[in-house]
């Protein structure tokens, strides 16, 4: 009968699993095997703390389907910061404390030559950092209450900026916060994706270096993205920014009066292949991009096509058709089985579906590249030159292939 592991074993034994995907630093690994992550999740087994998977600190006051606060996903913590890229004396700010385990990986990153600020906008969450930072030996770190959007000015400017919560728009204070040079990563949200984004500031311009897929819970006291019930049991829904219009009850007529169709397109996958970057290569040229949630009870009683992801596909809306991204098995090429096209809906489904195919195809050509996306304030002029264009509230997203 063998021993039972210990938490080293076991923090070393996910940090093995982590670092096969390629995506861990050898600093970032360094600090996730130092950084005892059981040590912020009290109430935890061992076992738990070292999966692969976020855990819930403090469920939504409000009801949500998602938690007011977790602990990240473990192999996107060390992703992002990855694309962080923390050095040895770095100012760091981050928002969105958590349970404290990440402001202390950022801690050992940054040395203790380096400045570590932990804010969030719970009174709850912050104490619980601030209590588990103590406890793991961090005190140096400063954990503040205060709301993310405002930022923490008074240790301003930062060599380093992490977003722990998800965000629909850059906010306009923390532009002069960001040290010319410095780092900005965000799970930013557009056209209902989010990417975990690197950005640099040149000047007044936020430039993107890499970006990946990723999940996070929003943060609050933005509402730029709204939800859409297609039909009156709220089983099928589009999520969609603020400047995408949306006829809940033409698109529902569509959906119950009309047979929808299917085109295949020429794109084949593996099982293992990520097809995400569809999502991603048309937003950078179609505002008509939204998100489909189709829920198991409308998926049982088949009330539409099967979508590729039926929680989370891309859809193309324009008045009162959509289109939407499907995957069909089919067995010519053993390699690549799966099939990539369209289900639309409504007097225009032909084109919409064709339209989205047009996407599929452009993806087909690059399926690994991704676009430059550069921020601007939306209070400065307008640029000229190439790339797609997306107005938000307080700022502007260009994104460029």
């Amino acid at each position: 009968m063998g021993q039972t592991p210990t938490a080293a074993d076991l923090r070393n034994r996910l940090v093995d699993k982590i670092r096969l995907d390629g995506r861990l630093t050898d600093e970032v690994e360094r600090v996730m095997r130092t950084v005892p992550r059981e040590a912020f999740l009290p109430g935890i087994g061992l076992e738990e703390a070292y999966t692969d998977q976020a855990v819930s600190i403090k469920d939504n006051p409000l009801g949500g389907p998602l938690p007011l606060s977790c602990a990240s996903v473990p192999s996107l913590v060390g992703m992002m910061l990855g694309q962080l890229d923390v050095q040895p004396g770095n100012n760091i700010l981050e928002i969105g404390a958590g349970t404290g385990y990440n402001a202390a990986l950022l801690a050992e990153l940054a040395s203790e030559k380096g400045n570590v600020t932990s804010i969030d906008i719970d009174s709850d969450v912050a104490l619980h950092a601030r209590t588990a930072l103590d406890r793991a030996g961090y005190q140096r770190v400063h954990v503040m209450e205060r709301d993310g959007l405002i930022g923490a000015p008074e240790n301003a400017p930062y060599d380093r900026m992490l977003a722990a919560v998800g965000l629909w728009d850059v906010p306009a204070a923390w532009w002069e916060q960001l040290a010319e040079g410095g780092r900005l990563v965000l799970p930013l949200r557009w056209r209902g994706q989010t990417r975990a984004v690197a950005l640099i500031r040149h000047g007044d311009a936020l430039v993107s270096d890499g970006m990946e897929l990723c999940g996070f819970v929003p943060i609050i006291g933005q509402d730029g993205e709204k939800a859409t019930a297609l039909n009156a049991s709220d089983t099928i829904r589009v999520f969609h920014d603020e400047d995408q219009p949306v006829d809940s009850g033409a698109l529902g007529e569509s959906l119950n009066t009309t047979t929808g169709i299917e085109v295949m397109s020429e794109q084949r996958i593996s099982g293992e292949e990520s097809f995400d970057g569809v999502w991603l290569r048309a937003t950078a040229s179609d505002d008509r991009v939204c998100r489909l949630q189709v829920m198991p009870e409308a998926m049982a009683q088949e009330l539409v096509l099967r979508p590729a992801v039926p929680v989370r596909s891309p859809v193309l809306i324009d008045g009162d058709s959509l289109a939407y991204l499907i995957v069909r098995r089919e067995g010519v090429d053993p390699q690549r089985p799966h099939q990539l096209g369209a289900a639309a809906y409504g007097p225009h489904a032909e084109k919409l579906a064709q339209d989205l195919i047009a996407h599929i195809e452009d993806w087909g050509t690059a399926r690994t590249a991704v676009p430059r996306l550069t921020v601007t304030p939306a209070s400065a002029d307008a640029a000229d030159g190439p790339g797609h264009v997306i107005s938000k509230v307080e700022s502007r997203l260009t994104l460029t292939y």
